[in-house]
């Protein structure tokens, strides 16, 4: 009697075992997740228990007491990253715990178009959803203070912000991500200034860091950037002043509604060229890389003058009669 109930008992055990071993071979290779990608974010604090409840809610396949063990066996349980993760269709439990050791989370995007002002680079920062926002009613001159923390730093950050796109994880500072994007433009005004030809009247990158902004808003025909980055050094050269209409604009701020009137040419501020004499005090927008080498290695010729053709080029003049006729043939006769 007592050697069948043992048999029958080796049999139950052995019948478990394998359905056991079974079901942890399943657990090791069948996909987790099938269909749509998800998104899970394991937060400081959250307890084991705590993440495969987030997984679970999230309708993916997972067992708790395997999840638990797959993870005592790869010494994950003190690895697990926090971080916003994306899961994919046709991941398995050992690779979604894998993701979570290594920290490979979601990377989000934030992209700052060339010509932008910093004004706009704060805007889209604010409205987006999945950076920590920290800089609410802060003025320039603070932001400034926290990206740099050199005495000599400009008071503005205007201009000083490379035009790119950032990849950063949920709930990023919005002062990190902004600092990475001006460690860059530092690094990308070095490289372009140790490059520069010679001979140029630029006393330090910030000059040209400011004629640069000027004309990445004149143009956005990259073919044009060296021409006119030749015209304003031979007018600063020549003490003529620039009369760049982006700078009237930018100096006028908020009261700029899409026109400039003739009283706005006139009015002093400190952006308005056609009143000031040399450059702006800062950039008024932020250039691209392909703007900050047309100013270090401007076009040679002689024009002094460009007009607005109308189709996003412009006629280059040399006298101010040749510029006169072009006015007179690309704007006036069109008014």
């Amino acid at each position: 009697m007592n050697n069948k109930i043992i048999g029958f008992v080796l049999l139950i055990l052995s019948f478990v075992g394998g359905w056991l071993w079974m079901d942890y071979q399943s657990a090791l290779t069948k996909p987790v997740l099938v269909g749509e990608t998800v998104y899970i974010e394991i937060e400081k604090g959250d307890s084991l228990n705590r993440i495969i409840d987030k997984l679970v809610a999230q309708k993916l396949a997972v067992k708790p007491f395997w999840f638990k063990v797959v993870a005592l066996q790869e010494n994950a349980l003190k690895k697990l990253k926090t971080g916003e993760y994306e899961l994919t269709s046709e991941l398995t439990l050992p690779e979604i715990i894998a993701l979570f050791v290594q920290g490979k989370t979601k990377q989000h995007a934030i992209t700052f178009p060339e010509g932008w002002s910093f004004k706009e680079i704060l805007h889209e920062i604010e409205k987006n959803p999945n950076i920590e926002h920290t800089l609410s009613s802060v003025d320039f001159k603070s932001i400034m203070s926290k990206l740099e923390s050199e005495a000599t730093a400009p008071a503005s950050p205007e201009g000083l912000i490379f035009p790119d796109t950032y990849f950063f994880e949920k709930h990023t500072p919005d002062v990190s991500v902004l600092k990475r994007a001006y460690d860059k433009m530092q690094q990308v005004l070095q490289q372009e200034w140790l490059n520069k030809e010679e001979n140029l009247s630029f006393k330090t990158p910030y000059e040209a860091l400011i004629l640069a902004s000027i004309v990445e808003k004149e143009t956005g025909v990259a073919a044009e950037r060296p021409l006119i980055a030749g015209v304003f050094i031979r007018r600063l050269e020549q003490n003529m002043l620039l009369q760049t209409d982006p700078t009237v604009i930018y100096g006028m701020g908020e009261s700029y509604q899409g026109d400039i009137r003739s009283k706005d040419l006139t009015t002093a501020t400190p952006y308005n060229t056609y009143v000031i004499s040399g450059l702006p005090p800062t950039p008024i927008a932020m250039p691209g890389r392909d703007a900050l080498h047309a100013v270090l290695h401007p076009a040679k010729d002689d024009s002094l003058y460009f007009v607005a053709r109308g189709d996003g080029t412009h006629v280059f003049s040399a006298t101010l009669k040749d510029h006169n006729s072009a006015i007179d043939k690309f704007q006036r006769n069109k008014k």
